[in-house]
């Protein structure tokens, strides 16, 4: 084989390079048959309801209005988004204008989970070694990942499109917003399609991508903010892709423009993944892991060391994002207690009413809070599965290590450090009212409101524990609980969702803290309940077949 022959091939641009693209994205498509409907299908039926809700609440241009009052304030912006044409607001502006933001966050989720998904998780499992070792081009995988984005994200695009048409709304400004769902889920698979280059870790890959998603709806916050207010820096709004979804201004101005810059970023991203792949090994990372000492440290002598050594890294990162968060919004307290003055009744409600708005904001803080905690117990779950499906699991329990000395020390310390990061959270939140109000009070009180959620979280982690235990390939299923917990808390009461239904999420019982009295009952039976959970969990590991492939 002479040297002309051997360069095209190791040339990732080269034709030879897409080779067995079509069949990979059909071998996907096939393995995410049910995943596919799920994430496009759930997509469009939450718009479906959050329509069918609307059209209710506003009968008259009277209710209409009171929503607008909240919406041009601080508070609907950092929420919702920054409130085009709600000077002469409809029902359809405001859908988009509020819960729109909703929808963007999920299909960019959507989108990186897909992406990494299928590159960076099928390489740490060994399968893209398989693959490749048939006549497959070296960029056919990550190609047909993001193809497959891409058709998840057109297919999200037409449904919610779909379903505004449907609902008798107008065509421009329904395909402009389904058309900017769709730019936003390509923005986050492009993301993905780079950070999967950076690390051997699918768990690393997802979390940088995830916080570049984190850090799209914060920039946002403060620039829909800033707009609303008419003062600071509007212009962050423009750094977000998500920003650059809402700038649509679907139903008013209809400009398709700024989803040029998605697709810009979406190709960017995407060519700096390709281009980044063809400097690393097949398994690693664009950065090689440190070399760890050649001995042991000493406090490295139980399950429960090694738990802490495993999610340690992970929990850095989580903590430094939580403080940061929460102190950004806790610093806006004033403006936005200055904003909610001219809420509509329902929020108001929401809140606790006209006299206890403070109170009602940090209670509501405290309880999206839980929400990320939740989250990152969850993903740490996850993570156990990720653990046994790639062998190590096994090696450890060939040990001394009893099964459930192994799982109960990686459950105390994923229990300790969701009770931490809503500590973390509490101070975040706590220190900047108090700084913006001038009362010093509230750091105690906030708190106290953020730490009281932990029994919840505990919960949903004990939840997740126990489908690891009895069925692992059924973890994602815990989801469901903490994403119906998030609609139940903060869009049943003002979607006027019936009690029974909002009573269902074990959020829903502690009471938000200092709007609410904490129920101890309620505190102790959620508690009582996890410890059950966790012992269920920690009996069915006991008894089933580790699995070593997923």
């Amino acid at each position: 084989m002479t040297t002309a022959s051997v360069l095209p091939a190791r040339n990732g641009l080269a034709p030879g390079g897409l080779t067995g693209t079509g069949k990979l994205l059909v071998f996907m498509l096939r393995r995410d048959r049910v995943r596919f409907f799920g994430w496009t299908l759930g997509l469009a039926l939450l718009m479906t309801y959050f329509s069918s809700a609307m059209g209710a609440l506003a009968e008259t241009e009277e209710d209409l209005e009171s929503f607008a009052g909240f919406a041009r304030t601080p508070a609907g912006a950092m929420f919702g988004g920054p409130g085009f044409g709600f000077d002469a607001l409809t029902v359809e502006r405001f859908l988009v204008g509020e819960y729109g933001l909703y929808l963007l966050t999920g299909a960019g989720l959507m989108g990186l989970l897909t992406v990494v998904r299928h590159t960076r998780a099928e390489e740490r499992a060994g399968r893209t070694e398989l693959i490749r070792a048939n006549v497959v081009g070296r960029h056919a995988q990550l190609t047909a990942a993001l193809l497959l984005a891409t058709l998840m994200a057109t297919v999200t695009a037409l449904l919610i499109a779909a379903v505004m048409i449907g609902g008798g709304y107008d065509t421009t400004g329904s395909l402009v917003f389904g058309a900017g769902a769709g730019a936003c889920a390509l923005a986050f698979a492009g993301t993905a399609a780079a950070t999967v280059q950076m690390s051997a870790q699918p768990r690393a890959a997802a979390g940088t991508a995830g916080a570049v998603l984190g850090a799209a709806f914060a920039l946002r916050a403060l620039g829909d903010m800033a707009h609303v207010q008419q003062s600071g820096p509007s212009w962050l709004s423009w750094l977000s892709p998500i920003g650059w979804s809402q700038q649509t201004a679907p139903y008013t101005l209809d400009r398709w423009w700024p989803l040029l810059l998605s697709l810009a970023f979406a190709a960017a991203t995407a060519a700096l993944g390709y281009a980044t792949s063809m400097r690393r090994d097949l398994g690693a990372g664009l950065f090689p892991p440190r070399h760890g000492a050649p001995r042991a440290a000493p406090w490295l002598n139980s399950p429960l060391a090694l738990a802490f050594r495993l999610h340690g890294p992970g929990l850095v990162g989580w903590s430094a994002a939580v403080l940061l968060g929460s102190g950004a919004y806790g610093s806006f307290t004033q403006p936005l207690l200055d904003g909610l003055e001219d809420a509509p009744g329902e929020v108001v409600t929401l809140l606790g009413g006209a006299d206890n708005l403070l109170d009602g904001y940090l209670g509501t803080m405290g309880l999206m809070w839980a929400f990320v905690a939740g989250t990152h117990a969850v993903l740490a779950v996850q993570s156990l599965r990720n653990e046994e499906t790639e062998g190590r699991t096994e090696p450890v329990l060939a040990t001394a290590v009893g099964r459930r000395a192994l799982l109960g020390g990686h459950l105390t310390v994923v229990g300790l450090s969701t009770l931490w990061l809503l500590l973390l959270a509490g101070l975040g939140d706590g220190i900047g009212a108090a700084a913006s109000t001038g009362d010093a009070g509230l750091l105690g009180e906030t708190v106290l409101g953020h730490v009281a959620h932990a029994p919840a979280v505990w919960l949903v982690l004990a939840l997740a524990a126990l489908l690891y235990g009895a069925a692992p390939g059924a973890v994602p299923l815990v989801w469901a609980v903490l994403a119906y917990g998030l609609f139940a808390g903060f869009f049943g009461p003002l979607l006027e969702l019936p009690e029974v239904a909002q009573s269902v999420s074990p959020f829903a019982h502690i009471g938000e803290y200092p709007a609410e009295t904490l129920s101890v009952a309620s505190l102790a039976v959620l508690t009582a309940l996890a410890a059950l959970c966790t012992a269920a969990a920690l009996a069915a590991f006991r008894r089933r077949d580790v699995v070593t492939q997923a």
